[in-house]
């Protein structure tokens, strides 16, 4: 397999994983899973030009905005893989190992901190959001699961493209 398909594979599998965590922390905690079709709302909106909203909830619906959802969601998962790839090199693709994934899955919590919560008008770190701290930990918790997801998903897709 070449790296560009195990990178692939390997992003697509990390996400998978996140959504699974986000399947049963809902099931076990009752806390609620994302909602990409917002996503995909706030993805419609930046080919316009907003990149801004009071509330991405209170927004004008896009069309398709949960299937643009779903698809930015395992396309930035992909995205961080290659990101990983890029920093541990391809080797680490064959040969993976928790400490680089696991840090990568905890530096892209960034990427909702800085853009798309500010974006969709929950503030920097969702510091508009009615519990900052709670939102702020279960997204490092999600980023990490998701660092682990890359991780695991090396390891598995190393074993069957041997």
């Amino acid at each position: 397999m070449s790296d560009l398909m195990m990178t692939f594979a390997i992003g697509v599998g990390a996400t998978a994983v996140m959504d699974v965590w986000s399947l049963a922390r809902r099931a076990v905690f009752r806390v609620p899973a994302p909602d990409y079709r917002l996503v995909g709302r706030w993805v419609g909106h930046l080919v316009t030009g907003q990149f801004l909203h009071e509330s991405i909830a209170a927004s004008p619906p896009v069309r398709r905005e949960a299937a643009i959802g779903w698809t930015a969601h395992y396309l930035i998962g992909v995205g961080f893989a290659g990101l990983l790839v890029a920093i541990a090199g391809a080797d680490w693709c064959r040969e993976p190992t928790l400490a680089p994934a696991l840090a990568v899955g905890v530096v892209t919590v960034l990427a909702p901190f800085l853009i798309m919560q500010p974006g969709m008008g929950s503030g920097i770190a969702a510091s508009r959001t009615p519990d900052p701290n709670a939102a702020r930990l279960q997204s490092l918790i999600t980023h990490t699961v998701f660092g682990f997801g890359l991780y695991l998903s090396a390891w598995v897709i190393g074993r069957i493209a041997l």
